[in-house]
């Protein structure tokens, strides 16, 4: 082979930085050591991997093609070094999850799981859906729970376990205890919704596509404890999942608005790269999510411990 690991290792060290200078210090290289690793990659086998623009790097096509198979080369061979030296192979997990299965599910599975697996080091990254797929497209995650169906051609999309937006207001609200309020009475009223590029907001303005009503936005938030709060303060009505909202709904600070014309229906899914080298520890997680789902037709039926 005209390579190393340690060559493939500063390539993808620099393609995620961007910078060598950047790399070498991840890597706990000197920057001339993860300069000269480079250049000998690109001169053993002929090619450039880069584009230069001053001390910024950038992906060329051909880098960008090696780059998915680099990651999942050195997972691989991290994998046989844990196995030879006696190890589980439960070396690390990077995760990452949209708010509502981050806020409500992961931190729970993620506790499961370091129980069972204390040698694993484990970080869990919480943010829209838009960014989770950005971050497992390059290589920034080993694998994303996200909410609603996200296409992209380096990304991996596996169904987990059905999810329901529903929408709501505050108690004393005059749509308060009615049995079905139409799509025109709702594009009446102040909405207060997530953010786009979120998984709810995507499924929410899926529902009302077939219906061309101008809805009066007046907040837009990138949390759904605000969004509650702010329902709860009369501010307006919103629509977020039925697990976010169960135990407001069960205190009867927060009810629901019955909408039969809206399809508020959708999926948790799990995500990743198309090219990703499972590890035995993403293996056990994911096997550990579906144990922990299994049976429940959805999400707000999962049994969780009681919010006060």
């Amino acid at each position: 082979m005209h390579f190393t690991l340690r060559q493939l290792q500063v390539f993808v060290a620099i393609a995620k930085q961007e910078s060598v200078s950047r790399a070498a210090e991840c890597l706990s290289l000197s920057q001339s050591a993860a300069s000269t690793s480079l250049a000998e990659l690109e001169r053993q086998s002929d090619c450039r991997l880069f584009d230069r623009a001053g001390k910024r790097l950038s992906l060329n096509g051909l880098g960008r093609q090696l780059l998915p198979q680099a990651v999942a080369l050195l997972d691989q061979a991290k994998a046989i070094e844990e196995l030879l030296g006696g190890r589980s192979g439960f070396g690390s997990l990077d995760v990452g999850a949209t708010l509502t299965v981050g806020n409500y599910l992961a931190t729970l599975l993620i506790g499961g799981f370091m129980q069972r697996h204390p040698e694993c080091r484990v970080k869990l990254h919480v943010h829209n859906t838009a960014h989770i797929v950005h971050q497992v497209a390059h290589h920034e995650l080993d694998l994303g729970l996200i909410e609603g169906d996200w296409q992209h051609h380096d990304i991996e999309v596996h169904p987990w376990v059905p999810d329901e937006l529903a929408v709501f207001c505050a108690p004393n609200h005059p749509l308060a205890g009615r049995d079905e309020v139409s799509v025109d009475e709702l594009a009446r009223e102040a909405w207060i919704l997530r953010e786009r590029g979120s998984g709810t907001r995507l499924t929410f303005d899926q529902a009302m596509r077939h219906h061309p009503n101008t809805l009066n936005i007046r907040l837009e938030l990138e949390h759904t404890e605000a969004i509650k709060r702010a329902v709860e303060s009369g501010l307006g009505i919103s629509c977020i999942s039925r697990l976010a909202l169960r135990d407001a709904f069960r205190r009867g600070s927060l009810v629901q608005i019955p909408t039969p014309e809206l399809d508020l229906r959708r999926q948790f899914y799990f995500i990743w790269h198309r090219l990703k080298y499972q590890t035995a520890a993403m293996r056990d997680f994911i096997d550990q999510c579906r144990a922990f789902t299994a049976g429940v037709r959805r999400s707000d039926e999962i049994v969780l411990p009681p919010i006060a």
